[in-house]
């Protein structure tokens, strides 16, 4: 299933860009899902059809849904609650219950990460277009299935489960409860639903697509968002100008504001590898509101990009090519629109901790690079190159 990931700063139209990316890509008969997790219903006032926590035809061939991030944030903690009775007893807690449970920030995320999931696992569509939030709450939500596994693999390390058997001993002898199973069959639970998450943001045929208005403060946020998406290693496929202003206003004021988005809309085309991957949406003079209105924006079509070779995004990672000099290994990573100066690399073991500005990824290295050294490294071009020497000592050697 092809799956469109739109975000945007706050007030750049996204949810209207999402909701009419959907309804057209119904009309042309195409099986879709259009998923929000905003607390009011914005999607649903675009769509001129109230949305809910079940999913429910919006339009002919069009599906929407606003999953309830309380219900499954009481459902969980309830759950963790019963499966941490010992401790919590051990420490003399007062149990909480679910009337009393609102959502904590973050339950949002979590609840439309989980709907992603369940959304990208069912045969039921041919494409899920997902309203995401406003953009630093948008990058956050993509990098936390990866960050959160990668801490539950250190909290809780697979290899060590093995010892299970001795946890009742060592409980004894140290005088304090151990993690019990259940507490390993969570974080098994967990594992799978983060890595199903994983998958469903990472897989080939998803994309994202940028939505902002021309001006200063647009090409700022669309300039961060294009690094921290390379740095996720997720394709952009399309960005949207949205509200565009026509050029022969007799308005001076209008004019102006016109002059200075075609000139943001010049840089961004120029900026870009494919020009046409700039989309401009007309402002219609008013805020959009149900089917009619939503016909009338010319937003891209969601076939466009959606193969992995002809999408104006970064290549996956990793992409490692040896130089023919001393056998040096160089690992390319892209980072369009990334600053030498906010740039750091520090390499621990088998991992590399990316920073650029205040984004940071850790990543394992490609299994050739974890038996090399790192001999330097290069920002040419939007693409950040790191060198690597092979270790003797961990190289074979030839004859």
């Amino acid at each position: 299933m092809r799956t469109i990931l739109i975000t945007g700063p706050g007030g750049s139209g996204r949810t209207t860009v999402a909701a009419a990316t959907a309804l057209e890509a119904a009309r042309r008969g195409t099986r879709t899902l259009v998923l929000s997790a905003d607390r009011t219903d914005t999607l649903g006032a675009v769509l001129g059809a109230p949305t809910g926590d079940t999913p429910a035809e919006a339009a002919p061939g069009l599906t929407a849904w606003r999953p309830d991030p309380a219900e499954g944030f009481r459902a969980d903690l309830l759950a963790l609650q019963e499966q941490a009775a010992a401790a919590l007893d051990l420490l003399g807690s007062t149990r909480l219950d679910a009337e009393e449970l609102t959502p904590l920030p973050g339950a949002e995320e979590l609840t439309l990460l989980r709907a992603l999931r369940d959304a990208a696992a069912a045969d039921a569509f041919d494409l899920l277009v997902v309203d995401l939030p406003p953009l630093p709450r948008a990058l956050a939500l993509l990098a936390l299935p990866e960050q959160l596994r990668r801490y539950l693999r250190r909290l809780l390390p697979a290899e060590r489960q093995a010892a299970r058997a001795l946890r009742p001993v060592l409980g004894r002898l140290a005088g304090v409860p151990m993690p019990t199973e259940r507490l390993y069959e969570t974080a098994g639970r967990w594992e799978i639903e983060l890595a199903a998450a994983q998958l469903a943001v990472e897989d080939p045929a998803t994309t994202v697509r940028l939505v902002a208005e021309p001006g200063p403060a647009g090409a700022d946020a669309v300039r961060t968002a294009t690094t921290a998406l390379a740095l996720r290693g997720l394709r952009t496929d399309a960005l949207i100008a949205n509200r565009v202003l026509p050029d022969t206003s007799p308005d001076t004021w209008l004019a102006a504001l016109a002059a200075q988005q075609r000139k943001t809309l010049d840089e961004w085309r120029t900026e870009r590898e494919r020009p046409d991957g700039v989309h401009e949406v007309p402002h219609l003079g008013h805020d959009p509101r149900g089917a009619e209105d939503l016909a009338l924006l010319p937003v891209p079509d969601a076939d466009a990009g959606a193969g992995v070779g002809d999408t104006p995004g970064p290549p996956r990672w990793p992409v490692v090519d040896r130089l023919a000099e001393d056998g040096v290994l160089v690992w390319h990573i892209p980072l369009p629109g990334a600053i030498r100066e906010e740039l750091d690399l520090v390499r621990r073991g088998d991992e590399l901790l990316v920073t650029v500005g205040q984004f940071r990824r850790i990543v394992m290295l490609p299994s050739a690079l974890r038996r090399c050294a790192v001999a330097g490294a290069s920002l040419r071009e939007g693409e950040l190159r790191v060198r690597f020497t092979p270790d003797p000592e961990l190289w074979p050697r030839t004859r």
